[in-house]
């Protein structure tokens, strides 16, 4: 047995463990098992790791350097996780989000509110390149609306991502968008273009599937007084009006601008407070208490909003669990997850293992659809071992740039595929720093929305079915009467 097969076997050892010990948390502990539980173990089969890495003459220094390597690429998602907690925050205590709640209510129809929350996730996501933006504000606001209508939760969530992740793909704003290109050596515009192909084929499938399951929903006489009482009981509380939609379209436009995502939500959450103190006066003087006077009540109910938590009370449980956030400090544990997350994968890369595992995967490849399977296959791996969606297009794409080249197969193919298994399965695993960031962004565990993100499950397996079929397969040097195929 050579050295990189033994280093596979050894790689097995602590993805074994880590599957074992999600599966005892899960049993043990069920919703609770990503506060604490999960990065108890992603810490423990990281030290298995780093013990077999050591005793494979792995010097620690480098494996430490990879730690911090590692988290230092997430240091920009959890800012941003933090300040989407302060504008979810400062957003609940202007009437932000409790008029989109309002309004939503009014228009959207149970049956088609799937489709509706899909299809709008996608605009917004096309508009701003950010699913992570349009999770954190349309996002909430179509789920406590779903919610209030009745409809599953998972389902709810599953639409929002799924109209969250097909705008990203497409998006010339979006990061994911212009790293695939980048590292597979192609442009931006061939890469959205060559991914058209594949990306709404599977967003129809998703939006034909989420009318079969709106379609579906139980019919309720009772619901139309629910929805009533619901709307009496928030406009008793907020001043709601169609000028507190200003500050979402503020965010929206600055981050289409190319506004920096970090300075655009900062921005969104001190617009959030402003509108709070301006319109909403009754409601910050409820937070804030018998407080000597408004400039008081302002500071101290605006800082609670972005920092800690705080809840409307209606009478009503459910209007209740809409109008309460948790602002920054509501993401710790998501913080917490991630940093145990990006530990293990650092670990496992800089010790070889990761690289151990490509390295038998491509032996696997003997065909163009090998080739695209072996090339998902490890973004997939790359987002349950690494926990970054980043990691999971960058290191594939170097890794099989060489292999596409060797079957004239054009860079755009390699691209195309890198997005379409890198990025949209990242947020179906627990602990990827995608799959955190949803979960407590929204409330919902991944567990529960991950079988109803449909469009990301269809792309992954779209992207694998062209490669079978040797569709829209790009050769280098185009064949003559090809029309952009090539055949096996």
């Amino acid at each position: 047995m050579n050295s990189s097969t033994r280093l596979f076997f050894l790689a097995l050892i602590p993805i074994a463990v880590l599957v074992a010990l999600l599966y005892f948390n899960v049993l043990f502990f069920a919703d609770d098992s990503s506060y604490g539980p999960n990065q108890i173990a992603l810490l423990i089969a990281g030290t298995i790791a780093a013990a077999i890495g050591v005793l494979n003459k792995t010097k620690w220094k480098h494996i430490y350097d990879g730690i911090i390597e590692s988290i230092t690429t997430a240091t920009g998602a959890i800012i941003i996780l933090l300040l989407i907690g302060a504008l979810a925050g400062t957003w609940l205590l202007s009437g932000v989000v409790p008029a989109m709640i309002h309004y939503g209510l009014m228009v959207l129809n149970p049956s088609f509110f799937l489709v509706a929350a899909a299809i709008i996730c996608a605009v917004v996501s096309i508009a701003t390149g950010s699913s992570w933006g349009t999770v954190a504000t349309v996002g909430i606001a179509l789920l406590g609306i779903g919610q209030t209508l009745g409809i599953y939760e998972g389902w709810i969530a599953g639409a929002v991502i799924s109209g969250a992740y097909f705008g990203d793909k497409m998006s010339p704003l979006s990061d994911t968008t212009n790293l695939a290109p980048a590292v597979a050596g192609t442009d931006l515009i061939t890469h959205i273009k060559h991914m058209a192909w594949t990306t709404t084929p599977s967003f129809i499938i998703a939006l034909i599937v989420f009318l079969i399951a709106g379609l579906s929903q139980e019919s309720n006489a009772e619901l139309g007084n629910q929805i009533g009482d619901m709307q009496n009981l928030i406009t008793s509380k907020f001043n709601i009006s169609w000028y507190l939609f200003l500050v979402p379209v503020a965010v929206i436009v600055m981050i289409a601008r190319k506004v920096p995502a970090i300075p655009a939500l900062f921005i969104g959450s001190l617009l959030g407070g402003l509108f709070a103190i301006l319109f909403q006066g009754p409601v910050v003087q409820s937070i804030a208490g018998d407080t000597a006077n408004y400039a008081e009540a302002a500071f101290f109910a605006v800082t609670q909003s972005m920092a800690l938590d705080i809840a409307i009370e209606t009478g009503n449980p459910q209007v209740n669990d809409l109008l309460s956030t948790g602002g920054m400090h509501g993401m710790l544990n998501t913080v917490w997850l991630i940093l145990c997350a990006l530990t293990f994968g650092g670990i496992m890369q800089a010790t070889g293992m990761l690289q151990a595992i490509t390295k038998m995967i491509l032996r696997l490849v003997n065909s163009t659809f090998t080739l695209v399977l072996s090339t998902a296959g490890s973004c997939l791996v790359f987002n349950i071992l690494a926990s970054d969606q980043y990691l999971a297009i960058v290191v594939p794409g170097k890794m099989f740039s060489q292999a596409y080249k060797d079957r004239d197969l054009a860079p755009e193919n390699l691209s195309r595929v890198l997005e379409d298994s890198g990025t949209v399965t990242s947020v179906l695993i627990p602990w990827n720093t995608c799959g955190v960031a949803q979960s407590g962004v929204l409330g919902v565990s991944v567990a529960l929305f991950a079988p109803f993100c449909v469009f990301n499950y269809v792309s992954f397996f779209m992207t694998i079915l062209f490669g079978l079929m040797g569709w829209k397969m790009t050769p280098t040097i185009p064949l003559v009467g090809s029309e952009g195929e090539i055949e096996d």
